[in-house]
């Protein structure tokens, strides 16, 4: 990467410097603070006053663990240099974050194309045929809006995405390693095992990246045993080591072996409404159900015009669950009772509609998450596809999705490109398995979630990025890459 850098330094000036000023301008002007930011807040405030890991409740401060400590952690750190509840400074660190991922995404389409290039046995001597996908995927990344809109809100995404970003550089930089027994194979799955553990931090969903480390690293074992299982260990043990000082405090605090963070994001005297996110699993596929329904509760009342007709299989059904809505919008909660109804609701759907429920409405929603236009964070109409109504928000809403939907087909012929040929424990197929495994188990863990919003597939757009410029590789006069 260095020589790349070195090569091509005006290149990557020229892209930068407009690049840093789209972020700088979303940082500004479309600062969006509200909800979970307010909660990521709202725990740092406490922890910088009250030396305490807590939420601001009516009776007081109440200790918690909803929320992982990374994000936290990081605003307390900008709260403690700039004030108090200034956001606008984690917005401005955030664009240095979001543009250092363009420089690993960069350097992860490098790998791609020079992991291919050493299956192949290419001898041209020529490193613009592996440097022009690294260029081109360095440039996807810095104008991608999908990752400059999150610029301007105080969440986790930018982080997450960087930290799976360089988890996974570091990952392919030490397979290669690995396989060539180089001496300093360790520093690499040191600083994987690092990555991947701050990653946790922020989002515990990133713990996949370490079953897909693993599972990639099996095979290996009993090829290179000793070395796999060395770089194995340092990894998990990295990873262990630091989600212990947050497990520890959870037995002490809380009372509860967490090392990561409920799946409700609920402290442990908090009513979980299992039934009513059961219920909403047997019909909700896109976002906007989410918005109008799931975010409604507690605190405002569901419109039963708001849901789909796929809501409900017959008029018993519907007067069912008009009868639920109703109930809820008297005491805008949901009890135990209620939520008891909801989920034999549910158990009733279920048993007429098994493949409905296991195989069609996780597909949908999985679907609905990669392809739906990225505007969730915009000032823009969720109901993109009303033209008449919508006007402009509407074409803003259908360009994004367009580009979505060419960002993944540049990526299916990056794939393509360099699919691995043979199939063989070499760099091109443990690289080529590792990205596409890890997009892979990524897409089927958010099958398991009842509320498909977009962001949550983002973390697999590095991966995206680097094989969209993996597709413009050029050909060898020798050999195909």
């Amino acid at each position: 990467m260095r020589e790349l850098l070195h090569r091509h330094l005006k290149f990557f000036l020229i892209c930068s410097l407009p690049a840093i000023g789209l972020r700088l301008l979303f940082a500004v002007k479309f600062r969006l603070i509200a909800g979970d930011s307010l909660v990521y807040g709202d725990i740092a405030k406490n922890w910088l006053q009250h030396g305490a890991y807590a939420i601001s409740t009516a009776d007081g401060l109440q200790p918690t663990y909803m929320r992982l400590p990374g994000y936290p952690a990081f605003l307390a750190i900008l709260f403690k240099i700039f004030g108090m509840e200034h956001y606008g400074a984690a917005t401005f660190v955030q664009v240095l974050i979001d543009l250092s991922t363009c420089f690993v995404v960069s350097a992860l389409a490098l790998e791609i194309a020079r992991t291919r290039n050493s299956a192949t046995h290419n001898e041209d001597k020529d490193p613009s045929r592996i440097e022009r996908p690294a260029l081109i995927a360095f440039f996807l990344t810095a104008f991608c809006p999908f990752f400059i809109v999150y610029v301007g809100a105080p969440l986790t995404e930018i982080w997450s995405i960087f930290l799976t970003a360089l988890t996974l550089y570091l990952a392919v930089k030490g397979l290669r390693a690995l396989l060539h027994d180089s001496a300093g194979c360790w520093k690499w799955w040191l600083g994987c095992g690092i990555a991947l553990g701050v990653n946790i931090y922020f989002r515990p969903d990133a713990g996949i990246l370490l079953a897909m480390a693993g599972a990639i690293l099996f095979p290996l074992l009993f090829k290179f045993p000793k070395r796999t299982f060395v770089a194995g260990m340092i990894t998990l043990m990295t990873v262990v080591v630091l989600l212990t000082p947050w497990t520890v405090r959870n037995l002490r605090t809380m009372h509860r072996f967490e090392p990561l963070a409920p799946r409700y994001a609920n402290d442990p005297e908090d009513f979980v409404a299992v039934g009513f996110y059961r219920w909403l699993k047997t019909w909700v596929v896109d976002f906007i159900s989410v918005t109008n329904v799931e975010w409604h509760v507690p605190g405002e009342k569901i419109d039963m015009d708001d849901l789909p007709s796929r809501a409900c299989d017959s008029q018993q059904e519907c007067d069912q669950t008009e009868s639920l809505l109703d109930d809820y919008n008297q005491e805008l909660d949901i009890s135990p009772e209620l939520d008891a109804r909801f989920n034999q609701l549910a158990e009733q759907r279920i048993h007429q509609h098994p493949l409905r429920y296991y195989l069609m409405l996780p597909a949908l929603r999985v679907m609905d998450m990669w392809l739906r236009p990225r505007v969730e964070i915009l000032p823009l109409d969720l109901d993109w596809w009303k033209i008449d109504e919508d006007g402009m928000d509407s074409w803003i809403a259908i360009a994004l999705g367009t580009w979505n939907l060419i960002l993944l087909v540049m990526a299916i012929v990056g794939m393509f490109r360099t699919w691995p040929r043979p199939w063989s424990l070499n760099e091109a197929t443990l690289t080529f398995a590792l990205l596409t495994g890890f997009v892979l188990m990524r897409s089927l863990f958010l099958t398991t979630i009842e509320n498909p919003e977009p962001r949550y597939a983002l973390e697999c757009y590095p991966v995206v990025l680097a094989f969209a410029g993996a597709a413009f590789v050029r050909k060898s006069p020798k050999n195909t890459i």
